[in-house]
């Protein structure tokens, strides 16, 4: 086999994807709907939008919002502003007007690119609910679209102080020949949510990118002859690390703007997909979908990550149809796949949450929550880590950034957990109250600040509760002097402004929340909450 290429020192993105595009120009790098666009075509129309961008004002440090879904247009996006030195912004598909408001105001994002309306997906509505004081900073829309591309009319209505451009004018700017990122520099922003109202912004530069991209390549054996299946995000970490290995191994991505576990099935067959990584979610549907005696024979290596309950048996599953999982562990801070099983390990182990870091010198610790001392292999508590996958730190928060990182830099992860004596660690589950809704690590306060904008809400707890092979939030009001809980009303609201994975399944009005009282504070029993939240569902564990 072909060995992938080593990654020099002070080597940018921009400048593997250009070393890639003359080593093997005619290598297909993403496989968008069964369509190839290689990696010559790629690091073209990169620099024809870096140019463009230029011309536009965009300059070293300037942030640039790709709201845009699994489509080459958004790795194109993602090096034209490296090689820029700007900063791209990852926006979510499944971001609402709230949502999309905050971030793009606190990152002071001076230009967005988004496809309006992509199969039932209607961004440009979302765009238009968007309170006009929170896009005060931002200068420009471009606008993709593969079904009307010169139609730019409706999105300058809603924005008509803005510049709007077409992405199709960009892509016929004379190329940018030069790189003007550096190594050092900050280049993409992750959103990621811990105890606050709202989501931190989780800044990555290219060195840790570029680093961590090899190591994943390296561990996962992707190989110029490989082609792995990406059906998250690349607005995420999680799909984002899958896209930035396959660049420096030279490998093929299959990819599609909308998930389809069928559409997936035939990728795999059509493709010959070598590598697999998804979630437990999908796994589950790839094999609801999948027929035949041998439906994954391409298949050489399948790292899944746990994020859902009522999965437990999915590994045995999944081998039974020939497919062996092996599960990985990451975060927005520390990359995803930042560590993973060993797929010739026995089942049991194989699908632990937590494994062995990617990374050599990357090195985890537990420390005990209550004392504050280290703890021996096997003690619980809570993991830190430290290693060359580390973010720079959180944009614009230098205090939750100091916060986040010990004096001698390990990251403080919020995560429950124990080390073993051969060098790999478990994760047990989060601390605190934060949930993971969709794939996606939440703030509850995040989703209680929507819901207490409600005129008829007074005070929001929001819970996580297993419904069927979800968590989902749960919501418990105490309303208004004067007013009803209408509890359809308020879901609905919930709706315009949230990510669908963060809108609460049930609304549920209550006179007083329980609480316990201390010395130094009145403290609200979560606890208590979920049982009500868990018993109202039906579903009681």
């Amino acid at each position: 086999m072909a060995q992938q290429p080593a990654i020099a020192v002070g080597q940018t993105l921009p400048g593997v994807l250009t070393q890639q595009a003359q080593s093997r120009p005619h290598r297909a790098f993403v496989i968008d709907r069964g369509v190839a666009v290689t990696y010559s075509a790629l690091d073209e129309e990169s620099r024809r939008v870096a140019r463009a961008l230029l011309e536009l004002g965009v300059k070293s440090g300037d942030r640039v919002a790709v709201w845009l879904p699994n489509v080459p247009a958004w790795l194109t996006c993602f090096i034209a502003c490296v090689r820029l030195g700007a900063i791209v912004v990852a926006l979510n598909t499944r971001f609402r007007s709230s949502e999309i408001a905050d971030v793009i105001k606190r990152s002071g994002a001076k230009v967005l690119i988004f496809w309006p309306r992509f199969k039932d997906v209607d961004l440009q509505r979302i765009l238009a609910d968007v309170d006009p004081e929170s896009l005060a900073l931002l200068e420009t829309i471009i606008v993709y679209d593969e079904d009307e591309p010169g139609r730019i009319t409706d999105v300058a209505e809603i924005a008509p102080t803005k510049r709007v451009h077409n992405y199709g004018d960009l892509v016929k700017a004379a190329a940018l020949d030069v790189d003007l990122g550096a190594p050092e520099l900050g280049c993409v922003i992750f959103t990621t949510s811990g105890t606050t109202r709202a989501p931190k912004f989780v800044l990555h530069n290219q060195l840790a990118l570029l680093r961590h991209a090899h190591d994943v390549a390296s561990n996962f054996g992707l190989q110029t002859e490989s082609t792995i299946l990406v059906n998250v995000p690349f607005a995420g970490i999680f799909g984002f690390c899958q896209a930035t290995a396959s660049l420096v191994a030279g490998a093929a991505m299959a990819t599609s703007p909308i998930f389809s576990a069928q559409e997936s099935m035939r990728s795999i067959a059509s493709h010959h997909i070598t590598h697999i990584v998804a979630s437990d979610v999908m796994i589950d549907r790839f094999l609801a979908a999948a027929s035949g005696p041998r439906p994954f024979a391409s298949v050489k290596f399948c790292a899944y990550a746990v994020f859902t309950p009522g999965l437990e048996d999915i590994g045995s599953r999944a081998e039974a149809r020939g497919l062996k999982l092996v599960g990985v562990y990451g975060s927005s801070e520390v990359q995803a796949l930042f560590a993973r099983q060993s797929e010739t390990a026995s089942l049991e182990e194989r699908v632990e949450k937590g494994g062995r870091p990617m990374a050599a010198e990357a090195h985890v610790r537990v420390r005990d929550t209550d004392t504050g001392q280290l703890l021996a292999h096997r003690g619980e508590g809570e993991l830190e880590i430290k290693g060359p996958s580390l973010m720079v730190g959180y944009f614009g928060d230098p205090n939750a950034s100091a916060d986040a990182i010990t004096p001698d830099g390990y990251f403080r992860t919020g995560d429950l957990g124990y080390t073993l004596p051969d060098g790999r660690f478990v994760y047990i589950a989060r601390l605190g109250d934060t949930l993971r809704l969709g794939g996606f690590l939440v703030s509850p306060a995040e989703i209680e600040a929507v819901v207490q904008e409600h005129p008829s809400v007074k005070e929001c707890q929001i819970v996580g509760v297993e419904a069927g092979h979800d968590w989902r939030a749960f919501a418990f009001v105490i309303a208004e002097p004067g007013h009803l809980i209408e509890e359809t009303e308020i879901i609905s609201y919930c709706v315009r402004r949230l990510a669908k994975s963060k809108v609460p399944v049930r609304v549920q009005q209550i006179d007083a929340f329980p609480v316990t009282e201390g010395a130094n504070a009145t403290k609200i029993q979560k606890g208590k909450l979920r049982k009500l939240a868990q018993e109202t569902l039906g579903q009681i564990p």
